[in-house]
């Protein structure tokens, strides 16, 4: 990798290939810019230099056109219905189900006190089985269906999502997943035992009550524990804000003192948490999330569960709707398995020559994704 001096960084500078502070840890992902934070906190912990195998743009990104642009949107590469109208429809009624299903459990454990570990289980079966087969339309629904108004549910669900797609790409086996994704539905049951105005709160919280919510690990595995919930479950509601450098809570664990299922979950737990809108603060986008987490400040997160999250929903993730390097508006359908930086994207308004929505790779050399669509856009 080339050398890049730290005075030479300028803001708002983008490289062709990704920034690197060593030979592991990512500083930038191509089309995200330099930012006077980033060299300021470069210059604090004194580093000098950074590596890249890319070039520096000098804060612009490639011109969209070109042959090989021209070509690149000629040619469709799926012909499985990746752009299949209805199957995307069935699959937005499952996760609307999914969605009603986590409000009704919640609400059943605030009313009566119950949980009903068995259905729970049921119902990951089900949830497994749809990630195993239309994985790539679960996580568009995610993006279509109204976030719910009680955040807990809503962030339940989409971390179960999550967190059984990761540890497929992780290989565990399916009963492994089915239990994972029951202990992902459950991580944040303590929170009903704290009063509604903190969890629910419009508003940021205040350092008390950001004090007084770091309970609810504890009171969420006393719950489970309470309620006969397998043990691999409890582990994951009481350490999944733990962190492998030991600055999570409440034990201050590190690295494999902290269960698999937790480390799975801190991530997709951390990854919707970021992407979701709360009503004090924007979501941001998948691909400014998935930057976040790729960063790994203070090496908060297992490594292979990160490789997990970019192999399994791209760089630019699955949903995200972008600029081509054609112009051309497209939503991300897909990742590529053999690199995650150039997903696969179905072209906005545009048909392949049967009729059928058009579906694209992107590439390093030919059709590339400028960056991703603001709301206005």
């Amino acid at each position: 990798m080339n050398a890049v001096s730290l005075k030479d960084l300028k803001p708002k500078q983008f490289f062709s290939k990704p920034l690197f502070l060593d030979s592991g840890y990512i500083l930038l992902a191509p089309e995200c810019p330099v930012d006077e934070g980033l060299v300021k906190r470069l210059t604090r912990w004194e580093f000098r230099e950074a590596y890249t195998e890319g070039e520096a743009l000098d804060g612009a990104l490639p011109e969209a056109g070109g042959k090989q642009d021209a070509e690149a949107a000629e040619a469709p590469v799926f012909a499985d219905g990746a752009g299949d109208a209805e199957k995307l429809q069935a699959i937005v009624a499952f996760y609307t189900e999914l969605i009603a299903y986590v409000d009704a459990l919640y609400t059943r454990f605030v009313t009566k006190t119950e949980i009903d570990y068995r259905d729970l289980v049921e119902r990951m079966r089900g949830l497994y089985e749809v990630c195993a087969e239309n994985r790539r339309y679960l996580l568009r629904a995610q993006t279509i269906v109204p976030q719910h108004k009680n955040y807990l549910v809503s962030h339940a669900a989409r971390s179960a999502i999550y967190s059984i797609i990761l540890g497929s790409t992780l290989k565990l086996v399916p009963f492994r997943l089915i239990e994972l994704g029951a202990a992902a539905v459950l991580h944040e049951i303590g929170m009903v035992r704290l009063p509604p105005q903190l969890y629910m709160a419009g508003r940021a919280l205040t350092p008390q009550e950001r004090k007084s919510i770091t309970a609810h690990p504890v009171l969420g595995y006393n719950l489970l524990k309470e309620h006969q919930v397998p043990l691999a479950v409890c582990l994951a509601a009481l350490e999944h804000h733990e962190r492998l450098n030991g600055s999570g809570y409440p034990r201050n664990l590190t690295g494999d003192k902290i269960s698999l299922y937790s480390r799975i979950i801190m991530v997709a737990c951390s990854y919707d948490a970021v992407t979701a809108a709360r009503p004090y603060k924007e979501a941001k986008d998948g691909y400014s999330g998935m930057v976040d987490i790729l960063k790994n400040e203070g090496k908060q997160y297992d490594d292979a569960v990160i490789r997990a999250l970019v192999y399994s929903l791209s760089i630019y993730p699955i949903g995200l709707r972008v600029l081509l390097s054609n112009g051309k508006a497209a939503t991300v359908v897909d990742v590529n398995p053999d690199n995650p930086r150039y997903p696969i994207v179905q072209v906005a308004g545009a048909r392949s020559p049967d009729g059928k929505d058009l579906v694209l790779a992107t590439s390093e050399t030919g059709l590339r994704i400028q960056r991703p669509l603001g709301k206005d856009e």
